[in-house]
């Protein structure tokens, strides 16, 4: 995809990664930024057109679509992590991840694919993680939704095809966004870098983008077993 010519629409970009992602569009030159946010006024990035959209609203998600009925490019990031166990969390917070980060992702890619189909084709960037791949107690419900996330961005990438919409999925672990501000900083990578690798990926029309050494070596850990990605585990018997 040409990011010059793209009209974009970026859920959840008035801050952290969003607002680089957003950023990013713009310093390339894109033709229009959609900054999608609960709260529009939030917004307060210059050159963008704010645009509301909870993406855990059908009605919020279905209006965004017909305001930004120029889209070519859609790239879901909005998400949330509560950090919550699945054996003793909170049910409520388990529900929310998956809401945001499957339900309602999946919900924006449904409302705009026509769109996007109607403009000619275009491309979907999901923002995912290295914890679509590795899952830990602390992030129980996070994983869950980001793997389930994952299945959805495979499974759309092969629906969309033949409409000309290329789909890439984004790998990454902690970026030095305020979602992370409890990490160590050398344990973080740089947003905005992060933010041009996957539209360069976007550009290439890549089926994935691997951004991090967190998520490289998740991702070649992938073939070599549990053993390999959860050292510690008892032995199989």
């Amino acid at each position: 995809m040409d990011i010059q010519n793209a009209v974009a629409v970026v859920t959840g970009a008035n801050r952290g990664f969003g607002r680089q992602l957003a950023a990013e569009l713009i310093k390339r030159g894109a033709k229009k930024v959609y900054a999608g946010a609960r709260r529009p006024d939030s917004v307060d990035l210059p050159g963008v057109v704010p645009l509301q959209l909870d993406i855990t609203d059908p009605a919020s998600v279905a209006q965004a679509a017909k305001v930004a009925s120029d889209a070519t490019l859609l790239i879901n990031n909005a998400g949330i992590s509560t950090h919550v166990g699945l054996i003793d969390g909170d049910m409520a917070d388990i529900r929310l991840e998956m809401e945001t980060h499957f339900f309602g992702s999946l919900d924006v890619a449904r409302a705009f694919a026509p769109v996007l189909t109607a403009n000619g084709g275009g491309a979907m960037l999901n923002v995912l993680s290295v914890l679509s791949w590795v899952h830990y107690p602390s992030y129980g419900g996070y994983s869950a939704a980001k793997a389930a996330e994952l299945a959805m961005t495979n499974v759309i990438r092969q629906e969309l095809a033949p409409a000309g919409i290329d789909v890439t999925a984004l790998h990454v672990g902690y970026m030095d966004t305020d979602m992370a501000d409890y990490v160590d900083s050398s344990d973080k990578v740089d947003p905005a870098w992060v933010a041009g690798l996957a539209l360069d990926g976007v550009q290439a029309r890549a089926l994935e983008v691997v951004a991090d050494d967190k998520s490289l070596n998740a991702r070649a850990a992938l073939s070599g077993g549990l053993d390999q990605l959860y050292p510690g585990l008892p032995a199989a018997r």
